[in-house]
Order: C-alpha cells, then structure tokens, then sequence
C-alpha cells in the first residue's frame, strides 16, 4: 500500500473515532498517532499525552516540562536566569526538547548532555584553579543529579578541614581554588591588623587548636613564654617593643624618663636598674644606688661617683686633682691609683701633703737624712735625676770630688753618718800610711792627688832650715799617726842615737849645735 494511502486511511480512523469517542477508542487514537516508544522514565505516562503536551498551546510546552516531577529548581533558575538552564539562549529555555527528546525508546537517554565537552562556566558554579582539574564525579555523586551537586566548599571539603568546624563553613573567606594552603584571608579588616614580624606568623601560631573566635589581642597573651623580664615589667609590652623585632627596644628613655641615658647606660639591659617587680616603681637616679657593689672603694670616697666618674667608662676616672685641689698631681703622682695615697676616707681624713707622710715606707735612709724628701728627689723619680746640693753642707763638694758617684762616699743610706775626714775615703790611697797623719788635706787638696803644697816653715813651729831642708819627711815621721800629726820639735826627738853625751847635756842640742852641721859647735854664752 502506498504511503499517502496509509495516511489517508489514519486519517479516516482519526475521523470515526472522534464521532465515536470514548475512554478506549482514545487511549488507541493516542497510541496511534504516538511518534514511538517513551523512555523509561515516562513510560507510564505513555497513554496519557496530556500529562506531557497541550495540543492547543505549544508555547506551555516548556512549562509542562519543569512544572512535573521535582523541577521546580529549573523553573526557579529559568525565571531568575540563574543555574545551568537558566543561562541557557532563549529559544533552549522555552523549548526543552532541544535538549531533551523523548519517543526513542525505552532505553535512550534523554539528558542530551557530553561530560567531556561540558562547559561549567555556563552554571552557577565556575571552575577555577584546582576544580578545572577535578574529575567530576569527586562533586557529582552516582545516583545524584548535576543539579545537585553541592556548591558551598565546605560541603565538598568537610573532610579536609584542619579547622575542624571552628572557623565555620565559609571557607572561602580564606581560600582559594589555586591553592588551598595558601590563605588569602584578608588580617587587616579584622581588629588585630597584621604587622611586622605578625605578617609572617603561621595562623597556628597565635590561633591555637585552630581557634579563631576570641583570640585575644594583647601582646603578653602570645609573647608571656618570651618575656625575659618574667612580667616584672608588666603586661604593655608595646610601651618598649614592637611588632617589627621583638628584641629591639623602641621606648625613648631619654625622652619619656627624667634620666637620659648616656654612654654605658646605652647598652645597659633595662633589668639591670628595672630589679622591682613594678615597673613604674621610682628608682632612685644616684650611681651609688646602682653601682654600690662595683664600688671598689668600699664606700670610702663617698657616693658622689660622678665627681670622678663618667657614664662613657667607670674605670676611667675625670677628677682633675690640679684644678680641686692644692696638691697638682706632676711626674709619677700622675699614673698611680687614687687609694695609693687616699687609704681611709677620702673626706673625714685629710692628707697631709709632705712627701714623708706617704712615703715614710720607701725611705732607705731611714729617717736619717730628715723628712724634706724634695730636697734631694722629685716626682719624675725616685732615683732619678737626684737634684742635693752638696754644698749647702759642711762638705762642699769641689775639685774631683763634684765628680764622684754618692755611694763611693757614702756606703750606707745612711748619708748624715758618713765621717768627711780624707783618710775615712782615702785610707787606700795614704801612700804615707798615716805616717803623716789622717788629716791629708793638710797637704793635698780636691783637685789632684798628686797637686800638693805644705810649707812646713809656716804650717808648724818646726822651721825647716840647714841640714833638715835635705831630709825626707819619714826622716822625721816615722810612726803612724791619726787625726793631726803630732811630732816632737825637740832635737833628741830625732837625734837621741846620735848623742855621744847620752842626754849628759840634757834634751836641748841647739844650745850647742845648728842645723847646717852636727859637728858645728857654737855655745851659747
């Protein structure tokens, strides 16, 4: 049969059975005109094309669509251009068998939707960063349709959740889809601004157990375990630290204190004063209070430190002693230490200022040569440059002896008791062997030894004349002597072995003889 009179005799069947109409003859009518088998999902509503489509208003096609089963969803995001569908072109918002056909049989699928070629950036939820690379069944479970798929990451991301629930659902408001590690939590909109060393803080490190409600802001709530000073200086760490480096110290004391610090008390540790437990606690701002046990005077030079000391070096001492006082320091006085001659207190015992009073210890004369050491000595040096005057003494000191050393005269310290006869230095040198007495100035002088001149005619009552003047002194002084020269002027003195009258004429030879000859006879009448 050909088929326009296949169509012809339908028609003629559609005809009778509308003249005839009943519950029967329509269900057939349907089942005839049917453009083939409905899927699964529909089958039952199969017989009953009115359930699926108004044959007098096509324009309600869509809306039959969404209004059955549960999609009032799509209705939803139709309206509100919102989802998948509601982002679709117009014409596949109103015409749902432009994606959706149906009466291709029982097992066709009517979701006409490529998973592969799929683009989410036409739903609700985009992908970005790490979703690009998901697979989709990770948010799109089996059994579930797409539609239903969670779009809140908490939903998704429960599992993984370090926070444990405490930082709420919102995960969002610090991550990312690039990277979830990586937070992009903005700090500074919150009442505890980010700063300094803050900024590279692990969220963990002041969030503790992930805890994020009320945590609190003070500094000493996080930093207690590093504050050194063990909460003497109280809880405000910010009045000397900041969030930049906790070990550098902000707090101006030079202008927030009455006590500037200088020198030393520049890099002194703020515990070094600061020993109370209160911090604003008045500490006293003498030295002596800080520094009494570095006071190596025992508190013998009082407790005015800064009349000799300096807060650059405690060790190096400012008191100018020429200027103060009456006693200028010069020479040796200037490199001694101040206890060399302040031994008791410095202001109950005063010194005196002669040289014996300190130097009574060093005296090698032992008290002998007196008191007024500066006679002899100065400061430059004890032994040096020794400046006595000898000739204020009685012994000069002229000829060769302004050149001899002091010790080859004077063999003990003791210089008072050194004898100034000749022969007490001399004796070595008495050729004469004190024969001509001790006294050898009596001939010599200090310019020479061997420079001698006695005119025995004018020093003694002996005149030397005649036969003497051929005589040698031994002739005469033939006996040692000490002190002055003591000889007899009598002529038996010398001649007694000579006298052939054996002192029969008595002692007196010169009432007979001369001097020119002994066998010159001229009595005297």
């Amino acid at each position: 049969m050909h088929f326009s009179q296949i169509l012809s005799f339908r028609f003629i069947i559609y005809i009778v059975l509308i003249l005839n109409s009943n519950a029967v003859y329509s269900d057939t009518l349907e089942s005839l005109l049917m453009p083939g088998p409905v899927s699964n999902a529909h089958q039952e509503y199969e017989e009953k094309c009115d359930q699926c489509h108004d044959t007098s208003d096509k324009q309600r096609q869509a809306e039959l669509c969404v209004s059955c089963h549960d999609h009032k969803n799509i209705k939803t995001d139709i309206e509100k251009n919102s989802g998948f569908h509601g982002q679709l072109p117009k014409q596949q918002k109103t015409d749902c068998k432009h994606c959706h056909t149906e009466h291709k049989g029982r097992d066709k699928n009517i979701v006409l939707i490529n998973v592969s070629t799929f683009n989410h950036q036409q739903t609700d939820f985009k992908l970005k960063g790490s979703h690009i690379k998901t697979e989709c069944s990770s948010c799109h479970k089996k059994d579930k349709k797409y539609s239903e798929a969670p779009t809140k990451c908490y939903s998704c991301h429960k599992d993984t959740d370090v926070h444990k629930g405490k930082q709420g659902k919102k995960c969002d408001s610090c991550h990312s889809e690039t990277n979830w590690k990586k937070s992009k939590f903005d700090h500074s909109k919150t009442e505890f601004p980010l700063k300094g060393a803050h900024k590279e803080a692990r969220c963990t490190v002041c969030h503790i157990n992930n805890k994020y409600k009320d945590t609190p802001k003070s500094c000493i709530s996080c930093h207690k375990i590093n504050d050194i000073h063990s909460g003497n200086f109280g809880k405000k760490c910010d009045t000397c630290h900041n969030s930049n480096k906790w070990a550098e110290i902000h707090f101006k004391h030079n202008k927030n204190t009455d006590f500037p610090l200088y020198g030393k008390h520049k890099t002194a540790t703020c515990s070094s004063c600061h020993t109370s437990a209160d911090i604003k606690k008045e500490i006293p701002k003498d030295c002596y209070s800080c520094h009494k046990n570095d006071d190596k005077h025992k508190g013998r030079y009082g407790k005015e430190c800064n009349t000799c000391h300096t807060s650059s070096n405690w060790t190096k001492q400012t008191f100018n002693h020429n200027k103060k006082t009456d006693f200028p320091l010069i020479g040796k006085h200037k490199d001694i230490s101040c206890n060399q001659c302040h031994k008791g207190n410095l202001y109950k015992d005063k010194l005196k200022e002669n040289c014996y009073s300190c130097h009574k210890k060093d005296d090698v004369h032992g008290g002998k040569q007196g008191k007024n050491c500066n006679s002899c000595h100065s400061e430059n040096g004890w032994q040096k440059n020794v400046s006595f005057d000898h000739d204020i003494t009685h012994f000069p000191l002229i000829g060769m002896h302004a050149t001899v050393q002091c010790e080859e005269c004077h063999l003990t310290n003791e210089y008072s008791a050194t004898k100034s006869t000749c022969n007490n230095c001399h004796a070595a040198d008495d050729v004469h062997e004190t024969k001509l007495g001790t006294d050898c100035n009596t001939c010599h002088n200090p310019n020479s030894w061997f420079t001698w001149i006695f005119d025995h005619n004018k020093s003694t009552e002996f005149k030397i004349d005649g036969a003497h003047k051929k005589v040698g002194c031994y002739d005469c002084h033939r006996t040692k002597s000490t002190g002055k020269l003591k000889a007899s002027k009598d002529c038996i003195g010398c001649h007694r072995s000579r006298d052939v009258h054996n002192q029969s004429f008595g002692r007196q030879c010169g009432d007979c003889h001369n001097t020119k000859d002994f066998k010159d006879i001229k009595l005297k009448r």
